[in-house]
């Protein structure tokens, strides 16, 4: 099979992205496949699409991050995770059970149990995209829907930016920036 550079060079950004979030904790992070896409809809081009697991062990917090493309989705196939949103929220998930972690929303999982956390991840992001940015700290954002724009919402929103007022939020969501 005949690869172009483009796609060598989007497997290679994955594949480091990957490699590079993995070194920031002690999570195991081991991709499992990586592909290519000539377009994808959920990110308006081309894309990478990659898989994996992550293993998070007991009592490890990871650090705050979001997934650029079209988020996350996460299945449990063990353990128990606590999923924190930058916002203030936090949802318990267990094995057989799946989830979106939204496009660009700030997040960190948390293994508060004595047992290792197993997820099997499907990303999809931009060709040449990393699968995961750390933002070093917590941030509130970005807003999923324009419910969460409504009754004075855009003010909590702090990631990626600010917003003016709830139009200004509400057009955020509509056109994805």
């Amino acid at each position: 099979m005949k690869m172009h550079r483009r796609a060598w060079g989007a497997l290679a950004g994955g594949l480091c992205a990957c490699a590079v979030v993995a070194t920031a904790y002690s999570a195991v992070s081991e991709v499992i496949a990586v592909g290519t896409m000539a377009h994808s809809e959920l990110v308006g081009g081309p894309a990478t699409v990659t898989m994996r697991k992550l293993t998070i062990a007991p009592g490890e917090v990871l650090p705050w991050h979001y997934h650029p493309g079209a988020g996350a989705f996460t299945v449990v196939t063990s353990g128990v995770l606590n999923l924190e949103d930058g916002c203030g929220s936090e949802v318990v998930y267990t094995p057989g059970q799946a989830f979106l972690e939204s496009p660009y929303r700030v997040h960190r999982g948390k293994n508060l149990t004595s047992e290792p956390v197993v997820t099997a991840q499907t990303f999809i992001v931009p060709a040449g995209e990393g699968t995961t940015v750390q933002t070093g700290q917590q941030f509130c954002g970005a807003p999923r829907d324009r419910d969460e724009c409504r009754g004075g919402g855009w003010e909590a929103f702090d990631f990626p930016r600010n917003f003016a007022n709830q139009g200004d939020c509400l057009q955020y969501v509509i056109k994805g920036r």
